[in-house]
């Protein structure tokens, strides 16, 4: 885990992101940057993003807008909190999602870490929306976080699946997350109305699977709900967690269930931080 990027707008979600994600460098020996765009104040101006067409007003603006969030990233960064941690900070001028997306390529991100404000957040940048967008699109892991949260306290991680779709980078990064916080992956089954199996079948199934990975610290449950993305968040709930932990397809946007952003819903209605990585198309 050799770079973790926060996109940080100094709200107080992208506060706690980057609080949580200098803990995670800690443990890990990463760097971290802190992201910044600019959006220009007209549309038009996105598609072009050529100064020199630009009106001479707007080039001011946008120079002013440059100097002054590089004097708040300064301050940021100059936290005595902060000053134990590898920071580097980072301006774009552009849209805030494809520049994300487009940083994370480009930086050679290990792991994207985003505050969001959930379903229930206002219309900014931050929003439970544009969170969901992220987990779909980002190629690298994600952890989406609403509150202030601490390492130390995550001893219980819960990995909910149909056990039908994984793939062995998917299962490598995740269990790299669990050892990274030293924690018990609670393996857990949402049985639905909908998709309904057998006890039996499902308490095998994710036996096999925790055989086959070799996987240690862990229990395995099965949990009945309507729905597959609030029993996870429920049973989360229920048993004290301090994560959830969930598997996404890019080309589809949904999780490893039947049809449904399962994995973006979650994002969008938990309280936990949330781990999301891509699982394999094929």
């Amino acid at each position: 885990m050799k770079r973790i990027l926060v996109p940080y707008d100094f709200s107080k979600v992208s506060e706690h992101a980057l609080d949580f994600a200098c803990q995670i460098a800690d443990k890990a020996d990463s760097d971290i940057m802190l992201l910044n765009v600019i959006e220009h104040p007209t549309a038009d101006s996105f598609k072009t993003l050529g100064i020199q067409n630009m009106d001479p007003m707007e080039q001011l603006y946008i120079k002013k807008m440059y100097e002054v969030v590089q004097d708040k990233l300064a301050d940021v960064i100059s936290n005595a909190k902060y000053t134990d941690e590898r920071i580097s900070t980072k301006i774009q001028l552009g849209n805030p999602f494809n520049t994300i997306i487009d940083q994370i390529l480009q930086e050679k991100v290990s792991l994207l870490v985003v505050g969001t404000e959930g379903a229930d957040g206002l219309n900014e940048f931050f929003a439970g929306s544009n969170a969901e967008k992220i987990v779909r699109k980002a190629s690298c892991p994600v952890i989406t976080i609403q509150d202030k949260c601490e390492i130390e306290p995550i001893e219980k991680i819960v990995f909910a699946s149909d056990f039908q779709h994984t793939d062995d980078h998917f299962i490598g990064q995740l269990l790299d997350v669990q050892r990274k916080f030293e924690a018990q992956l609670n393996i857990v089954k949402i049985n639905t109305p909908a998709s309904f199996t057998s006890t039996r079948h499902d308490m095998q199934q994710m036996e096999e699977f925790a055989k086959k990975y070799a996987i240690e610290n862990y229990t395995i449950e099965i949990y009945n709900y309507k729905n597959e993305e609030d029993g996870i968040v429920m049973y989360a709930e229920d048993i004290g967690a301090d994560m959830i932990a969930l598997g996404t397809h890019q080309r589809k946007g949904v999780g490893h269930f039947l049809a449904g952003s399962i994995a973006e819903d979650v994002v969008n209605h938990s309280k936990f931080p949330v781990w999301t990585a891509h699982l394999n198309d094929d």
